[in-house]
């Protein structure tokens, strides 16, 4: 029996964030049926394991515990994994950055789908884009990070906030291309971080196997479309 059950649409997105995680340590997973997800997810709230709106779900059979929310489980499994640092002001850092990395997928995603982009509406939020790189890089840099060396709170070894950056940006510009000069630009030290986390043969890995279960995908549906055709 594998480690975990992840339930998660068969997209990257926020998903990802705790595939990457579970590559990282080492340690296996299943991916839940799509029905599965689905019955699970429509079920009341009393039925369910962990009460929860939507996606992702993790399931640790180590211990039967149903976990729910992407910043929850990463927390859950970085603390498990000894991915955050003991020094409380980057663990509190590592936190900001799980909550930065949901507040741009939000964003870009305008409100979960909320609204559809146009061009305009693209090209007025592209400055915010570039300061969310900026305030990425910022932390970076203020901890030594570089493109070429280095790890976004200063840790000798990459930690959880690496695994959520690379994750975030990585994982975003590789599957929507148009967007990583802007990256490039506003946030060097932080592509660069991207491409090492990247081509650690565990991400190596798990990313043959993603592209090949879900192609080009981002984040999926009318969102995305829109998404692609402003960028």
């Amino acid at each position: 029996m594998a480690d975990y059950t992840l339930y998660y649409w068969p997209i990257p997105f926020r998903g990802q964030f705790i595939r990457s995680t579970l590559a990282h340590v080492g340690t296996s997973w299943v991916e839940a049926d799509v029905d599965d997800l689905v019955h699970l997810k429509n079920s009341d709230p009393s039925e369910q394991a962990v009460p929860f709106m939507g996606p992702p779900v993790l399931v640790d059979h180590s211990t039967d515990q149903s976990l729910a929310q992407t910043q929850a489980i990463l927390a859950y499994l970085g603390a498990k994994y000894g991915l955050i640092p003991d020094d409380l002001a980057k663990s509190a850092l590592t936190h900001k950055v799980i909550a930065d990395a949901n507040d741009v997928l939000y964003e870009m995603t305008l409100h979960n789908g909320a609204q559809m982009w146009t061009q305009s509406s693209w090209d007025a939020f592209c400055p915010r884009l570039e300061r969310w790189m900026a305030i990425f890089e910022a932390l970076g840099t203020q901890h030594g990070l570089s493109a070429e060396k280095g790890y976004i709170l200063g840790t000798e070894t990459p930690s959880l906030a690496d695994l959520v950056t690379y994750s975030l940006w990585g994982v975003m510009t590789a599957q929507l291309p148009s967007i990583r000069p802007i990256l490039d630009r506003a946030a060097p030290a932080i592509a660069g971080l991207s491409d090492r986390i990247g081509n650690f043969a565990a991400q190596q890995a798990l990313w043959r196997r993603s592209k090949v279960e879900y192609g080009d995908a981002w984040c999926g549906g009318q969102i995305e479309a829109s998404l692609r055709s402003v960028t």
